[in-house]
């Protein structure tokens, strides 16, 4: 489990009331006195807290053990931020997808160019330089125009698809394969593929990449077998471990549980789904 803070100074004062070896001033030098702490106004800080030179030196040594970042322990990896391409909300019962067109610039041609021609003093040479050069931005501008188009049909497919996920949650995803959205949209598999790579979806649920919603049916046969998900499955695996909390329930007490659901695998295959989770086993939970 992580622990927010809404910055650094709250992540220091957190380290220290949690500390027993923090000294007794060490929450108002955080909470007051900070800013003079930055700008090392020692004298200033005695004076406010009423405390002599060797009560302040007490508080420095302790304050040099905390970590503003502590997090930085476990990882040092640069942050990677996920800008979505599509957002979909519900609004009156119906679902409305929206394209991130902030996140996409705006293009068009300058007219200083498009008027190069009607200029008679401009050669020849340079007309048809600058005519060429249009023609192709024009088709590049087409292509974009038509990439985001094909991006919405995909999406809303998706959607179609996998309506009770974004009604519900992640554990109702279904089997969906890039066959299934190629038939719907009219396009070639490998269309699907190339415009879903690392395009992402804001939903209620949190942000998901498209390619997420394209999961095997837990027996491997596509949308046409089971009607679970493997992805689906997995979140109701995690949702049993959490719901059954403190009874450490073996990989086949669990495989029981789901076949009850009506989700009917092997306990080899929870012990698979389980650790893809991260979930430790029973006897280390």
């Amino acid at each position: 489990m992580g622990t927010c803070t809404k910055n650094y100074i709250e992540s220091l004062l957190i380290q220290s009331e949690l500390s027993p070896d923090a000294p007794e001033k060490m929450k108002e030098l955080l909470s007051d006195h900070f800013t003079l702490l930055e700008k090392k106004k020692y004298g200033e800080i005695k004076k406010k807290m009423r405390i002599s030179e060797k009560e302040l030196e007490e508080l420095l040594v302790f304050l040099k053990t905390l970590s503003p970042f502590p997090g930085r322990a476990y990882s040092n990896e640069e942050p990677r931020y996920v800008i979505p391409d599509l957002m979909i909300k519900l609004k009156e019962g119906e679902f409305v997808l929206i394209l991130n067109d902030e996140e996409i610039p705006v293009l068009g041609i300058n007219s200083f160019y498009k008027n190069i021609n009607k200029t008679k003093q401009q050669e020849q040479k340079t007309k048809q330089f600058v005519n060429s050069n249009i023609k192709d931005a024009r088709w590049f501008i087409r292509s974009i125009h038509q990439r985001n188009q094909t991006l919405l049909k995909i999406a809303k497919a998706i959607i179609e698809f996998q309506r009770d996920f974004f009604r519900k949650g992640p554990k109702y995803l279904v089997p969906l394969t890039l066959k299934d959205i190629a038939n719907e949209v009219d396009v070639h598999e490998t269309t699907v593929s190339r415009i879903s790579n690392a395009k992402y979806i804001q939903t209620e649920w949190g942000i998901y990449e498209l390619k997420y919603f394209f999961s095997n049916s837990i027996t491997g046969a596509g949308s046409s077998g089971s009607r679970f998900s493997k992805e689906g499955v997995k979140e109701v695996v995690k949702e049993i471990i959490q719901e059954e909390s403190g009874k450490r329930l073996s990989d086949q007490k669990i495989a029981e549980l789901l076949a009850k659901k009506g989700i009917k695998i092997a306990r080899r295959t929870v012990s698979k789904y389980r650790k893809e989770l991260d979930i430790d086993s029973s006897y280390l939970r």
